[in-house]
C-alpha cells in the first residue's frame, strides 16, 4: 500500500508527510524510492515525530512556512467511509495535517480494510477535537450545546496530552449517525476549537489494503458519481 502511495512521485516534487503509523509506512517507502530511483524531492511534515523520522531516513525536510503549495500529501487515517470522509487525529496532528491538505494539489490517504466504516465514520473511533486551554470550560459548554461530549486526552503517564502546537485534545464520542458536514461546520464556529478530526472532502484518493494484500483505489471522482 505504501509503495502504491508513493509510486507517482517524481523528482522535483514537494511531498507532505502525514503523522501516525500508517503515514510512517509512506515515509519509509518514499525514502526507499529516493535510494532506489535517485529521486530528488523536498518534504514537509505534519508532526515533529514525522519530521524526525524523515530526516533519519535521509529525506530532505524543508520549512513549510514559506511554501504556498505542495504537490502531494501522503497520510494515513483512523477511519474512512465510502463517501470519502476521513476521520483523523489519534496522533493529535489534525491541524497541521489539514493545512497540508489544503496546500496540496493532491492528497492520498492509506488505510487497512478494517478501518473502512460500514456506514459513516465515527461509530468505531473517537472524534478528536483540538481546543485551547484558555477558556476550556466555556469551550466544552459550547460543545455540549451541539451534542458533543468527551474527555480531555492524557498521555501514558497521566499527564495532559498536548499537540505540537500546544493545544489540548478532547476525544469525543459520536454515534456515526450525525450529519457530518453540519457537525464539522458547528465545530468550526466555536472559537475555542482549533480544529477537529473530520476531513469531509479533503481526500482525493484513498488506498484500502485488503487482508489478501490487494489494494483498492477509491477516488473522489468515482465516489461522487
Amino acid at each position: 500500500m505504501a509503495t502504491a502511495a508513493v509510486s507517482e512521485i517524481v523528482t522535483g516534487m514537494t511531498v507532505g508527510l502525514g503523522a501516525g503509523l500508517t503515514a510512517a509506512r509512506g515515509i519509509h517507502a518514499l525514502a526507499q524510492r529516493v535510494v532506489d530511483d535517485g529521486l530528488d524531492v523536498n518534504c514537509v511534515a505534519a508532526s515533529e515525530r514525522a519530521e524526525d523520522l524523515g530526516r533519519s531516513l535521509g529525506l530532505k525536510i524543508i520549512d513549510f512556512a514559506m511554501l504556498e503549495e505542495i504537490d502531494v500529501l501522503i497520510d494515513g487515517a483512523d477511519e474512512v467511509d465510502r463517501s470519502m470522509v476521513v476521520l483523523k487525529g489519534s496522533r493529535g496532528a489534525m491541524t497541521r495535517e489539514r493545512i497540508l491538505c489544503w496546500a496540496s494539489k493532491r492528497t492520498v490517504f492509506m488505510v487497512g480494510e478494517k478501518k473502512v466504516a460500514e456506514a459513516q465514520v465515527g461509530a468505531n473511533s473517537p472524534l478528536p477535537i483540538a481546543i485551547m486551554a484558555y477558556g476550556v470550560a466555556s469551550t466544552r459548554k459550547a460543545l455540549r450545546h451541539i451534542g458533543i461530549n468527551g474527555v480531555i486526552r492524557q498521555d501514558m503517564d497521566g499527564r495532559l496530552f498536548l499537540t505540537d502546537n500546544g493545544n489540548l485534545v478532547l476525544d469525543a464520542t459520536i454515534n456515526g449517525l450525525e450529519d457530518l458536514p453540519e457537525l464539522a461546520m458547528g465545530l468550526n464556529d466555536i472559537p475555542g476549537v482549533i480544529d477537529h478530526g473530520l476531513f469531509i472532502d479533503e481526500a482525493d484518493t484513498i488506498l484500502i489494503e485488503k487482508e489478501d494484500g490487494t489494494i483498492e483505489h477509491l477516488n473522489r471522482t468515482t465516489a461522487s458519481s
